[in-house]
């Protein structure tokens, strides 16, 4: 898979997470809970997730956007297995948010493709 493509399909896939968040779907809702998030602080997550779909989703256009918006992401994601740390959550339950850490502080590194 090229970068680009690579960038539109965590688009999409932050886009459908924004749209779990928001309903919540039960597993989310069970897992904000575990980590002590308090609900009238969850619409947050929700509007960074659909920021993360536009500016992930703008790299054909606007690399530099892409480029911060990785890079927000990363943050996100530390304060996120920060968050599963300070509840002493199960080891297995971090994958994903450290997964999602190091995907995303990779994509930081290497930076957007660039179309010349």
């Amino acid at each position: 898979m090229n970068r680009a493509r690579l960038y539109q399909a965590l688009a999409a896939f932050q886009a459908g997470d924004a749209v779990a968040c928001a309903i919540p779907v039960p597993p989310i809702a069970k897992a904000l809970n575990d980590l002590r998030v308090p609900p009238q602080l969850r619409w947050v997550m929700v509007a960074a997730k659909a920021a993360s779909t536009v500016g992930l989703a703008s790299v054909p256009r606007h690399p530099r956007l892409a480029r911060l918006t990785t890079a927000m992401l990363t943050l996100y994601f530390v304060l996120a297995l920060g968050a599963h740390l300070r509840v002493r959550d199960k080891a297995v339950n971090m994958v994903p948010a450290a997964s999602f850490l190091a995907l995303y502080a990779a994509l930081t590194v290497q930076g957007p493709p660039v179309n010349r």
